[in-house]
């Protein structure tokens, strides 16, 4: 009798269990939510080491490795105003693990200005989001060009008609190089670099004449003393160099150039990864450490979601085929 009495309460106890089980395991797993990242992530830049973007990926990669504990590795993939890097990013596997890291010349200039990228910048990326915003610096070696102001530049490329370059280390480079040559009239040889710090390095050395460098390298150098910069390409001067006035300030009409640094996935990635990951950058890029760090490179975060970046992205195609044409940049 003590034997079935024992064996009945034991079936109860251990039917408990089970119930107990059974309730919470489901509700504990749910609220953990996706786990991700559980190894190293690798951010592609399209860009060579030391280039403006590779100088903030890296910063993005290292407050990344303190925010999720996992490693974040930046892969240089340069080439074909970082189409390659694209590429490599569309045909990898879905799961959160590669990462383009690209300004907008991927998702909006080279579609423009490439008959062939051998990606589709819609259908095969999910965009995350955008990280900041930022112009461009136009620069001068004033030992080869002695000029003090954009007017000046444009009267002396008038009166030399082909006789100088102008280097370009992106799309976006080249593309305002081009608007501006457009809007004031003037002939120059257009040399293309697979990065804006070798292209500066040879403005340096006397090799080039004038180019539009992205901020997060422009500015540095001008404040360096190796280049002078002449303007930016900005709608307002940049708090982080105010005496260099704007295109527009400097008598250029209409010239208002901006582009964009964002974070983009291979299509299908699940959406749960890539609001996780918007989240983790939009929280680092907002920091005060991060906004002191962008200030110096005359930058400014623009965090976004990947709803709303998707819709930039479209609105970047659209706006960049007429400024494209205008330029008159046949695709090559």
């Amino acid at each position: 009798m003590k034997f079935l009495n024992f064996s009945k309460y034991s079936l109860v106890l251990l039917g408990f269990i089970a119930l107990s089980h059974a309730q919470v395991q489901p509700k504990a797993t749910k609220s953990m939510g996706v786990q991700w990242p559980t190894k190293p992530v690798t951010l592609v830049v399209g860009y060579p080491a030391g280039s403006g973007i590779d100088t903030v990926a890296r910063f993005l990669a290292q407050e990344l490795r303190e925010k999720t504990n996992q490693t974040w590795i930046v892969d240089n993939k340069p080439g074909a105003v970082a189409n390659l890097a694209a590429r490599y990013v569309a045909s990898a596997a879905p799961d959160g693990y590669t990462v383009l890291f690209t300004p907008n010349s991927t998702h909006g200039i080279n579609p423009h200005i490439y008959k062939n990228l051998g990606f589709d910048p819609i259908k095969d990326f999910q965009p995350v989001t955008s990280l900041l915003s930022l112009g461009f610096v136009l620069l001068v070696n004033p030992k080869t060009v002695p000029v003090n102001s954009v007017e000046e530049l444009t009267q002396y490329l008038k009166a030399r008609p082909g006789q100088l370059a102008y280097a370009s280390g992106n799309a976006s480079g080249h593309v305002a190089a081009e608007w501006y040559k457009q809007i004031v009239g003037f002939d120059a040889v257009h040399v293309p670099y697979k990065g804006v710090p070798q292209a500066i390095n040879d403005m340096i050395g006397g090799n080039i004449h004038f180019m539009f460098a992205d901020a997060t390298l422009g500015i540095p150098t001008a404040k360096s003393g190796k280049l002078r910069a002449l303007a930016v390409t900005n709608a307002i001067r940049v708090q982080s160099i105010p005496e260099v006035p704007t295109m527009l300030e400097s008598g250029v009409k209409g010239y208002d150039f901006t582009s964009w640094f964002g974070v983009f996935l291979p299509a299908k990635t699940p959406m749960e990864i890539t609001e996780k990951f918007a989240e983790y950058c939009n929280s680092v890029m907002t920091t005060p450490k991060a906004k002191e760090f962008l200030l110096g490179l005359g930058a400014e975060p623009n965090p976004s979601n990947p709803e709303a970046f998707a819709k930039v992205v479209e609105k970047e195609i659209n706006k960049w085929g007429p400024i494209v044409k205008a330029a008159k940049i046949e695709p090559e």
